[in-house]
């Protein structure tokens, strides 16, 4: 053909697209060995079970995450129906060492934690909430969120202690520790697990109860080092009516804002109250919300006068059902559709000085930001909790010492630009260690505290976690994982 390319130009451009391993040939070996992998997967489990290939609508929902920088297309998704199953898929993927992922409710900020190139195992399947009158006990299934399992405990006049917006999994949220609306009388999610149902890395699938006392203090804070749970036996609690909801502030009244919170950390020991408030900055703006709760119809006077003297732009706080409180959330809580991080900056208290002090970071990163991503966004919660809130519960990995409640505050940023990611990654690390160095120049010793497991960004040691807990932590997955088939999977591992 006259003036086209040539056999060899053809042939050039066709080797260029090729991936090429080190030995100058076409490099295959990993993607044919994940596609070999979900066929052998798709062989082997029973009718109960799915295999998706994209493009299908059910393989974007497997690898779909609440944050978009969250999401990995993988080879292909599992959706397990039954325990046996996923036994039969960790053989597969620990014979081939195939890297897999174990996503619940996909609402991690972390890449990779919960989404893999290689095989992504949704739990969406095992969505079932039992109830078990006769112990008091429910039973959750790992694919469900907690808006899900509130909806289906809704009017039995009994509940369970978990996440506190729509849209958190339950798998996650207790793997890693759990702080809840009902923390200040029950403790963190994980003092109130009764038993888990573990699948093991070699295909084992076991009961684990406070009898097993390695795997027992493993799973308490330690994710999914140990196999894959598919269930969850919680510990009920009965359930009246609630009174609380939604309060946004203006800018304007910033200074009665933080005497509130102040006021609050410092006098509240009442276990039926929470309290959460949000300051996040967007631009050269920052707006101000209270997410105020108390666990009965109403609260004892005088509790929440200090935020509810306060003028306000919007409020949502009222009487209603524990499902309902939780649903006032939902258009606060996402679903994202941003690139987001969590982070965490531990401290003890919440005082004027300090929230001052942090206010004026966040308008410094979230300006900083937008500069160069107008929709990006940069914000920090406060989350005060009573002085006896690790008391309910036994040693666990995370917190490593329960001698002193810690009150985890979160920072949080949002962007749209993927090639930001490194920079908001650092910028939000900064912003997060300024908030414990003005703590700590406050005379707070929170220097070496622990960051909550569920709120830390990707990087964060396993020793800031969990101390002195490491060795031990390693012990036991080194135990019931000698061949390292979790470590194929993404997450904070030992």
């Amino acid at each position: 053909m006259l003036g086209g390319p040539s056999i060899t130009n053809l042939l050039q451009l066709f080797l260029s697209a090729l991936p090429f391993g080190p030995t100058g040939l076409p490099d295959y070996s990993t993607e044919s060995s994940s596609l070999s992998t979900c066929k052998a997967i798709a062989d082997a489990v029973s009718s109960a079970s799915q295999v998706n290939y994209p493009p299908s609508d059910n393989f974007v929902a497997d690898i779909s995450h609440w944050a978009e920088s969250s999401s990995i297309k993988s080879t292909c998704s599992v959706q397990p129906g039954t325990p046996e199953d996923v036994a039969k898929i960790l053989k597969i993927v620990a014979s081939s060492r195939t890297p897999f992922a174990v996503k619940g409710g996909g609402h991690t900020t972390n890449p990779g934690f919960s989404s893999t190139e290689g095989v992504q195992i949704a739990m969406s399947r095992f969505n079932t909430v039992t109830v078990n009158a006769a112990d008091g006990t429910v039973d959750v299934g790992a694919g469900l969120t907690w808006d899900q399992v509130y909806a289906a405990l809704d009017g039995t006049g009994i509940n369970v202690v978990g996440g506190r917006i729509p849209g958190v999994g339950v798998a996650g949220l207790t793997l890693g520790g759990g702080y809840s609306w009902k923390s200040n009388q029950q403790g963190l999610t994980i003092d109130t697990v009764k038993a888990y149902e573990l699948v093991l890395p070699n295909g084992t699938i076991t009961t684990v109860t406070e009898a097993d006392k390695d795997l027992w203090f493993g799973l308490k804070g330690g994710f999914n080092n140990f196999g894959i749970v598919t269930k969850f036996t919680y510990k009920s609690y009965p359930q009246t009516g609630t009174w609380g909801g939604l309060l946004q502030v203006s800018f304007d009244y910033a200074d009665d804002f933080n005497a509130a919170v102040a006021k609050y950390t410092a006098e509240t020991t009442d276990e039926k109250a929470a309290l959460v408030v949000t300051y996040e900055g967007a631009g050269t703006s920052l707006a101000l919300a209270a997410f105020l709760f108390y666990d009965a119809p109403s609260p004892p006077q005088g509790l929440f006068d200090n935020f509810l003297a306060i003028p306000s732009i919007a409020s949502t706080v009222k009487r209603s059902t524990f499902l309902e409180f939780v649903m006032t959330f939902a258009a606060a809580a996402g679903p994202s559709g941003s690139r987001a991080f969590y982070n965490c900056a531990p401290v003890f208290e919440y005082t004027p000085t300090f929230l001052s002090a942090a206010i004026k970071e966040a308008q410094f990163w979230a300006e900083r930001v937008s500069r160069l991503d107008p929709k990006a966004t940069m914000s920090f919660s406060a989350e005060p909790f009573i002085s006896t809130l690790l008391t309910h519960g036994a040693p666990s990995p995370y917190p490593p010492d329960r001698s002193r409640a810690l009150l985890p505050t979160s920072t949080y940023t949002t962007w749209k630009n993927a090639s930001l990611d490194q920079f908001m990654h650092d910028s939000i690390v900064q912003f997060t260690r300024n908030l414990v160095a003005i703590a700590v120049a406050e005379g707070q010793d929170v220097g070496g505290a622990a960051p909550y497991p569920n709120y830390a960004i990707y990087d964060t040691s396993l020793v800031r976690m969990y101390g002195e807990n490491v060795p031990r932590m390693a012990a036991i997955k080194k135990k019931y994982d000698p061949d390292n088939v979790m470590g194929l999977a993404g997450g904070f591992k030992f």
